[in-house]
């Protein structure tokens, strides 16, 4: 009776440690201290001095001791034994099956690692610790110094702590995977960072020698222009000074804005305007140029088109619309009030006007109206009491969205 009492005892303190292990399995995040701690309850629940957990190396084919309790110094964590039926724990890592000895020593088939006999184990019990694959990671196993009779109940003992071990080495492959894909994640954002930082940096100094190559260009049309008297001529190096102005004033907003794909085009027209006045500008000439332009953010290619468009247009105003050489001209830009996707650009001047066939590349007006179409716009044009100009063009509310 006694001895079924002390069974039940035994059996009753196997199963609160193996609770108490997977409480602590469950809340250590360190492998190695799950291990460690299994180990150590394995030797106190089956009352033997030692126990070990090895792990299964593929590339030497052997079981390296990962962890364990009792063991000499230098042990834990350097011997290793074969992964074969040569030893009792690789019988058990081969087969799949628990294994029980109840003398290493009077078993023939064994050829034990010298640490067996330098720490004089005589009985053995292992249990295979399932991988998450069909490969099993290791062996759980306890060892004594002295002969001992383990049974199945022994086995179940060490199984339910070989489950918990399995799960924890599961969880903690799966963690070092996020945490490597995660350091991989962040290794490739610091390098796209830096491949950024060298294409802006490379972007900038292309966008500052073309653009002081186009200042360059500007500045020999102005020099030929004032060495040209015939005014078919002048006519022409003019046009073409001013497309070339109009590309240069582009590339200085882009270095404002740190080379994105979209730019203001209020702040862009406010500046072309200024620098078209001070071209313009002859002496005796009264003619004002005014400027009221909304934050719109545009696509680089489509400010390009408009930039050509207003200077166009402006410049048409101040060669053909005053013959008295006093007046004005009005630029304005706006986001229209019925459809916040798209805008207007509104350029007038109160002089004669004039009333063009819709076919009429006069004054640059068919490279207008192709620009107008290449960027989806309708262009409209009335001549009471001057000239007024409508472009409503798309313009997507960026800003906003």
């Amino acid at each position: 009776m006694n001895d079924d009492a002390d069974k039940i005892q035994t059996l009753l303190r196997q199963q609160a440690a193996l609770a108490r292990f997977g409480s602590f399995a469950l809340r250590e995040g360190n492998l190695h201290k799950i291990l460690t701690e299994a180990a150590r309850a394995c030797a106190d629940g089956l009352d033997v001095p030692f126990s070990k957990v090895c792990r299964y190396r593929a590339d030497g084919d052997d079981l390296l001791m990962e962890a364990g309790v009792g063991w000499h110094e230098g042990v834990v964590g350097h011997v290793v034994a074969r992964a074969d039926i040569s030893s009792p724990q690789g019988r058990a890592f081969i087969t799949g099956k628990p294994s029980i000895c109840a003398n290493v020593n009077a078993d023939s088939d064994f050829e034990l690692p010298p640490f067996f006999a330098q720490h004089r184990i005589c009985s053995t019990i292992d249990v295979l610790i399932k991988g998450a694959t069909d490969n099993p990671w290791g062996v759980l196993e306890v060892d004594s110094d002295q002969p001992r009779d383990f049974d199945g109940h022994d086995i179940d003992f060490l199984t339910g702590f070989a489950n918990v071990l399995a799960e924890a080495v599961d969880t903690s492959e799966r963690t070092l995977l996020l945490q490597a894909t995660i350091d991989r994640m962040q290794e490739l954002m610091r390098e796209k960072d830096r491949l950024l930082d060298q294409k802006v940096v490379l972007a900038e100094e292309l966008q500052h020698r073309v653009r002081n190559n186009l200042l360059l260009v500007y500045g020999m049309l102005t020099k030929q222009l004032n060495e040209t008297s015939d005014e078919a001529g002048r006519r022409g190096l003019k046009a073409i000074s001013r497309r070339v102005s109009t590309l240069s004033q582009v590339y200085d907003q882009l270095l404002g804005t740190q080379m994105t794909r979209t730019i203001d085009f209020g702040q862009y027209v406010t500046d072309l305007c200024r620098n078209l006045a001070e071209v313009q500008e002859v002496a005796g000439d009264s003619i004002a140029l005014s400027c009221d332009c909304a934050v719109i953010e545009l696509d680089l290619d489509v400010v390009t088109a408009l930039g050509i468009i207003v200077a166009e247009l402006i410049t048409n105003s101040f060669d053909h619309a005053f013959a008295e050489r006093t007046g004005t001209v009005k630029v304005s830009v706006k986001r229209r009030h019925d459809d916040r996707n798209a805008a207007i650009l509104l350029i007038s001047d109160n002089g004669s006007g004039f009333e063009p066939q819709v076919e009429s590349k006069r004054h640059g007006l068919g490279l207008v109206r192709r620009l107008v179409e290449q960027i989806g716009g309708e262009v409209q044009l009335t001549a009471n009491g001057g000239s007024h100009w409508t472009i409503s063009f798309p313009a997507p509310d960026i800003l906003s969205s």
